[in-house]
């Protein structure tokens, strides 16, 4: 098996990364609008990325171990990273190199409009927990109870006064 078929995996990994970003670059515009209809429709289209991503990750983790028995290199856990310090150099080393980086590069972005989405999501729950607070308050919260004594001393009321 050559580094192609691993190259070819990355490259269907890549593809799928950048399809996720521009759902969760999508999915912040909707948070900030707060379209929960659009949300709604937006969950299971990453879910479906994800599970893609998981699939294609399990076939680029079997060749790159397919790769490592053929050449009969012993490695407990065979990466495709690994590979970049084993090859010669050449054209197949570059172009897997080339699809690390990018890989790289498109995980961290997602990664940070992850964490967007998230804080965004946060903030929306906040918002939402302050509007019920506000609509629901809580009972030791009211003006009703027990009288507080006022602390003048004489505790008459302008009523109770002689005319």
């Amino acid at each position: 098996m050559s580094i192609v078929k691993i190259n070819q995996q990355i490259e269907k990994l890549k593809q799928l990364h950048v399809s996720l970003l521009q759902l969760t670059k999508e999915r912040t515009g909707v948070l900030k609008a707060g379209d929960t209809d659009k949300l709604q429709q937006l969950l299971p289209k990453e879910r479906k990325h994800l599970q893609a991503i998981e699939k294609v990750e399990n076939d680029r983790i079997q060749a790159v171990a397919e790769w490592y028995r053929q050449k009969n290199i012993v490695e407990e856990s065979p990466q495709a990273s690994r590979l970049l310090e084993i090859l010669d150099d050449g054209e197949e080393k570059d172009i897997l190199q080339n699809n690390l980086e990018e890989m790289t590069s498109l995980i961290f972005a997602l990664k940070g409009q992850q964490q967007l989405n998230a804080e965004l999501t946060k903030q929306s729950l906040q918002f939402i927990h302050i509007s019920l607070d506000m609509l629901q308050p809580d009972i030791n919260q009211m003006n009703y109870g027990k009288k507080t004594e006022i602390p003048h001393g004489d505790k008459r009321s302008i009523f109770d006064s002689k005319a």
